[in-house]
């Protein structure tokens, strides 16, 4: 069995609709106030913007973790 974990870092853009950023392994233990500083950063300096315009307010952020079972190869 195998696990990955994802940090989905969630935005809304000028438009009103979502955006998520995928980051694959993000570093572990990170903690909520780190990913809140992250998102923080990225919509204070524009780092992205998106085909609904500039990420302007940060939503969430979650660690999606998947385990995978292989049963057959």
């Amino acid at each position: 069995m195998k696990s990955d974990t994802d940090l989905d870092l969630v935005f809304k853009n000028a438009i009103g609709k979502k955006v998520t950023l995928n980051i694959e392994e993000p570093k572990k233990g990170v903690t909520k106030a780190e990913i809140d500083a992250a998102m923080q950063t990225v919509v204070e300096n524009n780092v992205f913007n998106s085909t609904g315009g500039d990420l302007v307010e940060a939503v969430e952020g979650c660690l999606r973790t998947v385990t995978r079972d292989v049963v057959a190869e």
